[in-house]
């Protein structure tokens, strides 16, 4: 099976060389809580060329071998599935940017361009080693809570391993949130190993997670609430209109300005009775962040976009409930959501199974 699944990659690595190339992500990632304690998670995928998505399940007792720090399939770190996955693929790959396991662990991929630098590995720790487009699946794959995730990151490393439609190690970092809904934002930069918690369960990308917490104390005064009337004198002035409460909430489509956002939206957001009610609050929310294709344009050379031209767009959003172990994704060209319940899915099966989103909607058609 690990000779199988080495072959796979590589097969489809080949693939993706010919169909794509490296393009921008502007993604956005929070957590809502709900009055059961159920805990949900959303967020949105932007790229500047097609990533050819599919859902995918991830049985347990599945034979896995990560990438070697050369880029080799199936010379890393080798595991056997302890928990069953599901999520989003990319490019075609046997690997999750973004999912659930059945334990209730979720989390996705976020692009980190220019700051994320991985370990070194010596040609003797290969084994004991993963590429960084495999971080999540490693984390879905064997653990139940990021407290567990936190203990084992520091046992291996996360190597430099080429991506061949990247041509070099892909640039993420990790948001990761378990049942409970403790949250971490794991990073490798300057080649070491940072683990943040994160109390706010938001991530978005570039700068680090540092950066915007601290960048979150320049918009303190932003409210849900409209402020009081101020009283000048014998004048009264008074705010115009509701929604005068957030007044300077960046509006731009950038990483700082979406992560304020975030913030707000998923801290202002009412308390629902259940994890049920709160998937769809969270795409609600999500709406906020959609990038309508030609906004966002990469030149080639950039780094913030891949090094290639192309247009950004949101390829697909996708919201975890922890609580009942169900995770929905809709796409840019169907907004109708696809779902996954792990407490029904076949996780005893003997490989991994691709599920194609990429079917256009279809309008019901309410005329007679």
């Amino acid at each position: 099976m690990l000779r199988t699944l080495s072959r796979s990659l590589a097969l489809a690595t080949a693939c993706a060389i010919a169909l794509a190339s490296p393009g921008a992500q502007a993604c956005t990632s929070f957590i809502l809580r709900a009055a059961d304690e159920g805990v949900v998670y959303g967020r949105t995928m932007e790229f500047g060329l097609p990533l050819q998505s599919q859902l995918t399940v991830i049985p347990r007792k599945l034979a896995i071998s990560a990438t070697g720090p050369d880029g080799t399939a199936g010379a890393g770190l080798q595991w056997t599935s302890k928990y069953g996955a599901t999520g989003a693929n990319a490019l075609g790959l046997p690997v999750l940017v973004d999912g659930m396991n059945e334990a209730g662990l979720a989390g996705g991929l976020l692009y980190l361009p220019s700051l994320a630098e991985y370990q070194e590995v010596a040609p003797s720790e290969a084994r004991n080693s993963i590429a960084s487009f495999e971080l999540l699946t490693y984390a879905l794959t064997n653990f139940a809570t990021v407290a567990e995730v936190k203990d084992a990151l520091g046992k291996i490393k996360v190597s430099r391993a080429p991506q061949a439609v990247f041509k070099a190690a892909v640039p993420v970092h990790m948001t990761l949130h378990d049942a409970t809904g403790a949250s971490i934002v794991v990073e490798y930069i300057g080649g070491k190993l940072n683990i943040h918690d994160n109390p706010l369960g938001v991530l978005t990308n570039a700068p680090s997670f540092d950066w915007h917490i601290a960048n979150l104390g320049n918009y303190l005064p932003l409210s849900a609430y409209d402020p009081k009337p101020l009283q000048v004198g014998s004048l009264t002035i008074t705010p115009p209109s509701t929604g005068s409460g957030a007044p300077g909430l960046p509006g731009d489509m950038s990483a700082p300005a979406r992560f304020v956002r975030a913030f707000l939206y998923s801290r202002a957001a009412p308390t629902l009775p259940t994890s049920t009610d709160a998937v769809g609050n969270a795409f609600h929310i999500l709406n906020n962040f959609d990038i309508a294709p030609g906004i966002i344009r990469t030149e080639a050379g950039a780094s913030t976009g891949g090094g290639v031209a192309g247009i950004e767009t949101t390829e697909w959003s996708a919201v975890a409930d922890t609580k009942t172990k169900r995770y929905y994704l809709r796409t840019y060209a169907d907004s109708q959501s696809r779902m996954i319940d792990l407490t029904k899915a076949d996780l005893d099966a003997k490989a991994i199974r691709y599920i194609p989103i990429d079917k256009p909607g279809v309008a019901q058609d309410l005329s007679r």
